[in-house]
């Protein structure tokens, strides 16, 4: 098989406050931003992966999901139980101090892993953990 990544879901309670994050301080771009039975969907891509489409999407945005699972996914994201994404970087401590200066939440500063990064993590306006790493030489 040759299988690929072609999307991502992550989900947001604020389109706009997600886009100030994902878009002005992590430098993605937009490549759609769709409404849609009174929602909203918003595809970002790293410039270095073009291929790749991170969607911010609502929480409640499953069709097939019960009230009282869209109540629970509010919650959970509410809580910032909810992992995201974890982004490769060649410099975790400048990556680190460009997030940081954006006011965004840390959740790890830059820290060398037994398992072979140097990483730091930082929550999104929505709560949701993303993370940054760097391979040691």
């Amino acid at each position: 098989m040759d299988l690929k990544l072609s999307h991502t879901f992550i989900a947001v309670h604020d389109h706009d406050e997600a886009l100030a994050f994902y878009r002005d301080t992590l430098g993605l771009r937009v490549r759609n931003d769709v409404s849609f039975e009174g929602m909203r969907w918003v595809s970002l891509y790293p410039a270095a992966q073009p291929e790749i489409e991170i969607v911010l999407e609502p929480p409640a945005a499953a069709p097939d999901a019960s009230e009282a699972d869209k109540a629970a996914m509010s919650d959970l994201l509410a809580k910032g139980l909810l992992r995201a994404v974890l982004f490769s970087t060649p410099d975790c401590d400048a990556t680190f101090d460009h997030i940081q200066a954006s006011g965004a939440e840390v959740v790890q500063e830059p820290m060398d892993q037994p398992y072979g990064v140097r990483d730091c993590a930082f929550r999104d306006p929505s709560g949701n953990m993303i993370r940054f790493n760097q391979p040691k030489a």
